[in-house]
């Protein structure tokens, strides 16, 4: 990228912020939300979770370690658009190969640089998240702002069946050996994984799910079964799985009725373990409701508690909803945990049946390995369903 090429970025309250284009040359709307981690950006912006979404990083400086094959988390980008203050002319990392900038153009995303992105964080932290539009073609400030207000809201979209799986199919694991950070989960003695010997078979449904959460799942002694958000229950007992996986994904957690009739299916008949709008999934499976926070959670960093063991996990984090935890009292689920940044609910069980569920993302793809675990006791939850002690 030799010659500066003007972009802007357009919020539904008029804000204007321009900047020098990279990526595509496009013009998208979506909803404006930041990002707090340090690094994978890769993994953030190919996260289903982000479908319909601009990401700002408030990180400095993006794309210094260029992008990889390996690090993808979905087939291709996922978010709408990207922000950065400052986009590295210069892309040294071993693994590399491809810049941001060549890897945003193949896909069609736009991207813009040079954003003061303090100014524009704490702008939607004030105000909330913002429908935008990004350009990084010829637009003028006024077009920009009406193409921001015209996009439609967050709040009621159903964008899981953009991000889903169309067919079932059996994770292979293909991707999870040829990866290369090496995975060591819990339990590991000098470094080498302890993976169980035996294994269990577990219903995953793509809500949009993230490649790293069928590697965590295969490291920690599952085989995988991948079904469609379309699902069905009786589709999925017929495969006679040992449990179900409730995955991540975009969109409003309260607009997708048919998933939440699916999941209210299987909740008497196996295991479940839920993560992000799994876990909304389950709230609503379970007669609770979701909301939808001023600003969302999204980064490496999120602190967490647990209610029940006193436990505090730094997390990895990215939804824009939160379950009601009134609405849960009827429905058999209790709160587990918390956000010790503003005591939104960040895990439930349900008080008789082998289900849980976690708000944050325990495959840390970006992120801590704090809440790795969680797949442990999913497998251990199953090993006992399986013997007869719960």
């Amino acid at each position: 990228m030799s010659t500066f090429k003007p972009a802007v970025l357009a919020l539904e309250d008029g804000s204007v912020f321009r900047g020098r284009a990279f990526g595509a040359d496009a013009t998208i709307s979506g909803e404006c939300v930041f990002n707090t981690s340090m690094t994978g950006y890769q993994e953030i912006i190919t996260d289903p979770s982000y479908f319909g979404q601009i990401v700002t990083m408030t990180a400095p400086m993006i794309g210094n370690y260029g992008v990889n094959d390996e690090d993808t988390e979905a087939s291709l980008p996922r978010a709408s658009g990207l922000v950065v203050r400052e986009l590295s002319p210069i892309v040294s990392n071993w693994r590399s190969q491809s810049s941001l900038h060549d890897y945003l153009r193949k896909y069609g995303i736009p991207g813009i640089s040079e954003v003061d992105t303090r100014a524009l964080t704490k702008k939607l932290r004030v105000d909330g998240a913002l429908k935008c539009c990004l350009s990084t073609l010829p637009l003028t400030d006024a077009e920009a702002i009406a193409k921001a207000k015209a996009w439609h809201d967050m709040a009621g979209s159903d964008y899981v069946k953009d991000t889903t799986c169309k067919e079932p199919y059996i994770w292979r694991g293909d991707d999870a050996a040829n990866h290369n950070a090496v995975y060591v989960p819990a339990g590991t003695t000098f470094g080498l994984p302890n993976t169980p010997t035996k294994r269990f078979t577990v219903a995953a449904f793509d809500f949009g799910a993230k490649h790293s959460i069928f590697r965590k799942l295969i490291n920690h002694g599952f085989d995988v079964k991948v079904f469609p958000a379309t699902a069905t229950a009786e589709q999925v007992k017929e495969h006679a799985p040992d449990g179900v996986f409730l995955s991540n994904g975009p969109g409003d957690p309260a607009a997708l009725a048919y998933i939440h009739k699916t999941v209210t299916g299987l909740v008497p008949h196996y295991p479940i373990f839920g993560i992000c709008l799994g876990h909304q999934m389950l709230t609503h499976a379970m007669g609770g409701d979701t909301f939808k926070l001023k600003f969302g959670h999204r980064g490496g960093n999120q602190p967490v508690k647990n209610l029940e063991t006193g436990k505090v996990s730094i997390t990895a984090q990215n939804h824009g909803f939160a379950t009601d935890p009134k609405s849960l009292e009827k429905g058999g689920a209790i709160v587990t945990e918390i956000n010790l940044n503003d005591n939104t609910v960040e895990g439930l069980r349900h008080k008789e049946l082998p289900i849980f569920s976690v708000q944050y993302h325990p495959e840390a793809a970006p992120g801590p390995n704090d809440a790795d675990p969680l797949f442990l006791d999913f497998y251990n939850l199953i090993a006992k369903r399986k013997a007869g002690k719960i």
